[in-house]
Parts: C-alpha cells; structure tokens; sequence
C-alpha cells in the first residue's frame, strides 16, 4: 500500500468514525480504538502495520504531549500541590506497586509490574474533563480533586515514556541506562528551560510582529518538532521535546493563539494515532480471552475505585467527595494506550496480556460515562453522611432565605451573577444566590453577599432558596443543559413564576423558549448593541437618537422589554412612575371564566391592557393574536398600568 493510499484509508475511517461517535455522545477515542481493530491486520487487513503507519502515529502522540506541555502552568501547580503531588503522586504511585507483585504471582517480571501499573494508573483527562464542565463541577470538591489527580497523571507519563522501555534491558544494564537517561533529561531540560524562557518570548514577538498567520503556524510546527527531534537526538523520546515545547510557549502572551492553531493538527493526528493503536487489537485473542478481559476489567474498575477513594479520605476528604473522586477515575484512559504503544513491540509483556489489558481499558473507557451518570445515586446509597451533609446544605440555604420574600434567585454567582447582584442590591431587591463553586460562596458570603453553596439544578435547593415566595428566577450562566434542568423544576413547581436565562448566542434561543423562560438573553447580541451605540455615538449620531434606537431593537426582540414584573419592592418613587406599563402574570385555573374565550372576546382595550404571552404547557406565545383561545392551566402574562392590570385580571377570573 502506498503512504496516499494509506493516509486515504485512515482519513476516510476517522471521518465515519467521528460522525457516528458524535452523534451517539461518545467519545472518539473508542470509535478510532474500534475502526483500527476492524481495519487492522488482525481483521479485514486493509492497512498493514507498518513502519510509515508507526511514523504517522508518533507524530500524534507529539501533538498530544505539546498539548500537555500547553495546559502546563507552574502558578497553577503551586495553588494545587496538595492535590497534585500529594493525593495525585499517591494515586500512580501506589498503582505502579500494587501492580509489581501482582505481575510476580501472574509469572511476569517485576518490570512488568511496573510497566503494567502505569498503563492501569492512568484516567481519561479528555472524557472526564468534558463530562465534569457538562455538569458544571469543575469547581467543587470532588471536581478539584479529580483535576489534580489527572494533572499528575498527565506529568507522569513524560518520565514512564522514558523509564518504561528502559525496563527491557538486562537488569544490570538497566540501571546505566535510567542514570543516563536522567542525566541527559537533566541537562536538555535546564538548557531548553533556562535559555528557552529567554528566547521564545523574544522570538515570538519577532515572528507576530510580521502579521503572518501563515508564518505563525510554520513557527509553531518548527518549534514542537524542532525539540521533539533535540531531545530524540539526545536518546529521549520524541514525547519529552514536544512537552517541554509547549511548556515553554505556555509561558509567553501567544499560548491561546497557539492552541487554537494547534488543535486541528493534535486532532487529527491524535484519531490517526488511536486507529494504530486499534489495529494492535486481535478480536480472535481477545474473544478467547474474554473471561480475562472481563476480570481485569471488574479489578481495574473496583481497584481504582477503592484506592482513589481510599486515599481521598485519608488526605482529608469527606467520604462523600471520596467516593465521587473514586467513581470518576477509575475507568482507564488514553495515556494508558500510548504506553502500550511504545511497549508493545518490546519484550516486556507477552503479547496476549497487551491484548486484554487493552481490551479491558476500551471496555472501562466506553462504560465511564454509565459510572459517572450512576455516580450520585451510588453515592446517596452508599455514603450515609452525605444525607446529613445534603440536609445541611438545603438547612443553609433555607437559613438565608427564610427572611426574604418577593425576591430573586440567582442561579450562578460568577461575574454575571456578581454583577446582577450589586444592581438588585443598589434597588433594594432582596436575592439569594446559588453557587457550586466553595471558594466563591465562603469569600462573598464572607463580604455580606447573599449567596450559599446549592446546585441549582435540584429540585430541594430551588425550594430551600424560596422558589414558592420568590418573584422571578435568574440563570446567569450561559450552560443550556444546566438551564433546562432548572425551568423544568421551575415550571412543575410554579408554572407561573418568570424565569431569565443567558445564553451565549441564539441558537438556544427556541429550544430554552420552549422550555419555559420568560426570556433569553444572548451575550451576542447585547455585546453587538453596546459596540454599535458606541460606535454610533463616536460617529457624531446624537445620543438621544442612538438611545431611541436600540431601545425599539431591544422592544421588538424583547417583547418584555415593554414591561416589568412589579413587586413589593416597587414602590413608584413618583406618580409618574405609578403610571408606567408594567407585566402581570395570571393562572387560568379550573372555572376562571376566561376559559374558553379569545383575546378579542375579553375587551381588555377599555381597561388599556394587552396580552403580552401565552404560556401552555411549558410552550411560550409571544403577542398571540386575538383569535388565540384560552384553555385551563394557562398562564396569562398582562401588560398595562396598575389599574387596568387589575380590572383585565378580574375579566379573565371573573368575567
């Protein structure tokens, strides 16, 4: 086969394998795994395992190292030590020795031992990152926790790239070998590290300053293979010179303008990568196997569990963050398949075990996110604190808004949050904030800040936060699964009460609609208006012209931009004000005499009044026509001023 025959077949693989995997909400990683065991020598042939194959293969665990060397920041090591090199260091150490004698009583060496302990010690940095900012909790306990740990991971595979093939070697051999290595490691990395900070800034700046992308991009690729080809030079791997590559650029004001150049080649490369590793797999060995693959997998699974989780409570954890750390990371992950990758043509471990420790890590892979979907259940079953410590929670949150009434709640207490909260507090709006992230809630309820740690998206702390006396909800994070979890609730609970969303842009705008929200924000547009009234007004444009303006764009996309939810705290500072339009909702329950009518039928223009929305089982009508006829259950939102308001109320209750 030639090399475009070749690169063909693989493109064309990772292409089908992407758009099903994405499709189904899976991983790549296991498709590209699936299609090289398909494609393979050990099953159709279509790509033999060759040495160009090998080539195209190392160049993305390059890639993948650079990326790593990127993420790579000393500021946030030093505020995670505790986690990274204490709980992280104990985690692969302690699976690295637990592995040793267990590859003594299986008849392996105890180089094996090791080898086969930091395949095991590895986690998936990629799956579980995602599913972790799905779910918003890359701040709290447990999300701190497991990024620490696999932060460590991801530093550990440098050193086991290097320590794991010297492990071939005769025993008396060996040692020279590591001592070299290290010294060799010691001296490429002081020279890159010391002389490297002073120079990639500096070149950096030379090569942007020529407004070249073109150049940009081929200075990127220079220097990630220039040092990954210094350090193989120097008898390292590959791996060590594209890390400490994307170390350096880490360190410099170009780092997010790299990695977005970056990331289609590591992408790419990186699927082309894992097909290689999928082509190892014999599907024949594997099936004669099975009963192996299957038992390593339940010791991987419920190994890794009781250790993390282990040593999670003995650094201090609470047993409920313990177990969720446990239940996270203990599936296998990607580093364990470049290990394989670099000792699978080396005498270290036979070839039938490489095929069911890699048979065992795509199964764990492929079942983690079943685990971590599991993960709160397991943990309210198991854990019997964790019902003490949620009554506590929901107990805080209900201290805090005990006192309130007619007031807000504030799903997200970031900078949106934060910033919301000072404007509702300078009108002397009460509010309650909930929060995930711990550090955040101790230093602003520390500041007087209303706020306390609660998922928003839980029914008990929507609740404990005064959702049946509050006047609106506000979800003030731009997360639109998040968002629809809590306008459920929000519409089983009080189908009445308005609720606010964010949204980064408006291709959730129908969807969140639909959901219930009484209205969505796009960051976009708002971000388009304020830079066109700037720039308009910097034009020359008068600012009551400008101002006139952009308020008929915000009426006729906001339609409750005509009016507000009025409240306790409302109280008109002048006649004037009394008299503005203002929005009231109205539930058509069981034998209100509206049922049944149309908007023409009520005559609500006498009273100077007009329905604003229709809300009907979860599905929101902005400026429904006349002939729109209401049904029980409805939720009726009136614009008008007080009087008229009143008045419609009572023609839609009463008649």
């Amino acid at each position: 086969m030639t090399t475009l025959q070749l690169v063909l077949v693989l493109l064309a693989s990772a292409v089908l394998v992407v758009v099903v995997f994405r499709s189904l909400n899976l991983p790549p990683v296991l498709g590209y795994l699936l299609v090289g065991a398909a494609i393979g020598p050990h099953a159709l042939d279509l790509i033999p395992d060759s040495e160009a194959t090998q080539h195209l293969a190392e160049f993305g665990v390059v890639f993948l190292m650079f990326s790593i060397g990127l993420e790579f920041s000393l500021a946030r090591l030093y505020s995670m030590k505790r986690t990274v090199f204490g709980l992280g260091m104990a985690q692969v150490a302690v699976t690295v020795a637990i592995n040793v004698p267990v590859a003594l009583l299986a008849g392996l060496s105890w180089q094996a031992g090791i080898a086969l302990g930091g395949i095991l010690a590895m986690s998936s940095t990629a799956l579980v990152v995602k599913m972790l900012a799905e779910r918003m909790q890359l701040e709290s306990k447990h999300g701190r926790e497991i990024i620490g740990v696999l932060l460590f991971q991801d530093l550990a595979v440098v050193p086991l790239l290097i320590v794991v093939p010297a492990l071939s070697q005769a025993p008396e051999a060996m040692a020279g070998t590591l001592a070299i290595a290290a010294l060799k490691a010691a001296v490429v990395l002081s020279l890159i590290l010391f002389f490297g900070q002073r120079l990639m800034r500096g070149w950096f700046h030379i090569v942007a300053k020529r407004r070249s992308a073109e150049l940009f991009m081929l200075n990127v690729l220079l220097i990630t293979l220039g040092l990954a080809w210094l350090t193989e030079l120097a008898g390292l791997s590959l791996a060590l010179g594209a890390f400490l590559a994307g170390m350096l650029i880490s360190e410099t004001e170009y780092r997010y303008q790299v990695e977005e150049d970056i990331k289609p080649f590591r992408d790419v490369l990186l699927g082309l990568f894992f097909i290689t590793v999928g082509m190892f797999l014999d599907v024949g060995v594997i099936v004669r196997q099975l009963p192996w693959v299957l038992g390593l997998l339940a010791l991987l699974l419920a190994g890794k569990f009781v250790l993390i989780a282990g040593l999670s409570r003995a650094f201090g954890a609470l047993p409920g963050t313990a177990m969720r750390t446990g239940l996270w990371l203990c599936a296998g992950g990607e580093f364990g398949f470049v290990l394989i990758a670099h000792i699978k043509d080396l005498p270290l471990l036979p070839g039938a075990t490489l095929q069911v420790v890699t048979a065992a890590l795509v199964l764990s892979m492929l079942l983690a996110p079943l685990i971590v979907m599991q993960s709160e259940r397991i943990v309210m079953r198991f854990c019997a604190s964790e019902w003490m410590l949620r009554a506590m929670e929901l107990t805080q949150i209900a201290a805090h808004s005990m006192a309130t009434d007619k007031h807000a709640i504030i799903c997200g207490y970031g900078r949106s949050g934060q910033y919301l909260a000072r404007f509702m507090a300078q009108e002397g709006i009460s509010y309650v904030a909930l929060d995930l992230d711990p550090e955040r809630v101790r230093e602003a309820a520390a500041a007087g800040d209303t706020v306390v740690y609660g998922d928003a998206g839980r029914r008990e702390a929507l609740v404990a936060a005064g959702l049946m006396r509050a006047s609106v909800v506000i979800v003030s994070y731009a997360d639109p699964g998040s968002a629809l979890r809590v306008l459920s609730l929000v519409r089983e609970l009080r189908p009445e009460l308005p609720v606010v969303v964010r949204a980064a842009d408006e291709s959730d705008f129908d969807r969140l609609s639909q959901a219930g929200a009484a209205e969505v924000v796009p960051e976009t547009l708002e971000s388009s208006i304020m830079l066109a009234s700037h720039a308009l007004v910097l034009l020359g444009v008068p600012i009551n012209r400008v101002v006139r303006r952009f308020r008929e764009v915000r009426e006729q996309r906001y339609d409750l931009m005509r009016g507000f939810f009025h409240g306790a705290t409302d109280a008109a500072d002048d006649l004037d004000e009394a008299r503005q339009p203002r929005l009231h909702s109205v539930v058509l329950n069981p034998g209100a005499w509206g049922i049944g009518k149309t908007i023409a039928d009520l005559g609500l223009d006498r009273f100077e009044v007009s329905v604003s929305v229709i809300r009907r089982r979860g599905i929101r009508a902005v400026s429904p026509s006349p002939e729109a006829r209401f049904e029980a259950g409805d939720v009726v939102v009136l614009l008008g001023v007080p009087d008229g308001l009143a008045a419609g109320e009572g023609r839609l209750l009463k008649g």
